[in-house]
């Protein structure tokens, strides 16, 4: 599945990139399926058709927030005339706002927000800042441009709850635990996330990594998700699965290989049994339309 990384034009060298569907360039409006190693804003203010991410089909209804966060897999399908503006970024911009990844993993989980009148002004003042700023390219640039993605994101998240239930995936109270306990949970989480990364640890390694032990962590995510980390972990595997099963034409020997299974047939039970579907069904089933069952991790 193709993988693409944030390329920005020297000698700006900032890994932030900010324009429109246009200037961004067709990249922005793939028709296949691709995953980013960098995050994704899409403000889509016309346009028709629909917008897959992780096999979950959402009908274009402007304007609309779209989130994408890294290894997502996601396209645009049967587009006609998409518009707006789409800010891309790598982890690395977001050092100054730390907790931005906690906001942008909880609205990844709701990837398309409908706004109001109001709500999309609101977006929309702050993309045009964002936007003279990146344009004019003074001393102290990133700051602002970090204070202004600071802004967008908590903004985003005060959205109404009927609204985030609106988009299909209603806000879980668990990604607003306080605490030592979801901060860890949220850092074992992110471990997962990248392709392939599911696959290559267990409880132990991620707890080494961590610098906890595997109790300490186990009661952690317990408290902060109400699921234990194998749990999460085999949860990001079945993701991990599904995505390329639903994205490439890869054997099933090597998505089982993909995501930690040194046996394709013990992978097949194991699929079989988080999902109820064989692999060669679920790529069949997906092949015909995207699912519409919830991917999140939490």
């Amino acid at each position: 599945m193709p993988l693409h990384r944030l390329d920005v034009p020297a000698p700006r060298a900032l890994p932030f990139a900010i324009g429109t569907f246009d200037t961004i360039g067709p990249l922005s409006r793939a028709a296949y399926p691709h995953r980013h190693t960098f995050y994704e804003i899409a403000y889509v203010t016309h346009g028709s058709g629909s917008h897959v991410i992780d096999l979950r089909r959402w009908t274009l209804r402007p304007p609309h927030l779209c989130f994408i966060t890294p290894g997502r897999t996601h396209h645009w399908q049967q587009h006609e005339q998409v518009h707006g503006s789409v800010v891309l970024f790598d982890p690395s911009f977001l050092l100054a706002h730390p907790s931005d990844r906690a906001l942008l993993r909880a609205l990844g989980e709701h990837p398309s927000l409908p706004l109001t009148g109001q709500a999309a002004a609101r977006v929309e003042d702050l993309l045009d800042g964002m936007r003279s700023e990146y344009g004019e390219g003074q001393r102290g640039m990133p700051t602002v441009l970090q204070a202004y993605l600071h802004i967008l994101l908590v903004h985003a998240s005060r959205l109404p709850a009927e609204t985030r239930a609106h988009s299909g995936h209603a806000a879980q109270t668990r990604d607003a635990a306080p605490g030592a306990a979801a901060s860890l949970a949220g850092r074992f989480v992110q471990l997962l996330e990248p392709p392939g990364a599911a696959g290559a640890h267990t409880v132990a390694s991620c707890a080494a990594e961590l610098g906890v032990s595997v109790g300490y962590l186990t009661a952690a995510a317990r408290s902060a998700t109400g699921r234990t980390p194998g749990q999460l972990i085999r949860h990001a595997q079945v993701l991990e699965a599904k995505r390329l099963l639903a994205g490439t034409d890869m054997t099933v020997r090597r998505v089982a290989h993909d995501v930690g299974f040194a046996d394709p047939a013990y992978f097949c039970r194991f699929f079989r049994r988080e999902t109820g579907a064989s692999p060669g069904q679920f790529r069949r089933e997906a092949h015909e339309g995207p699912a519409t069952e919830s991917t999140t991790l939490w």
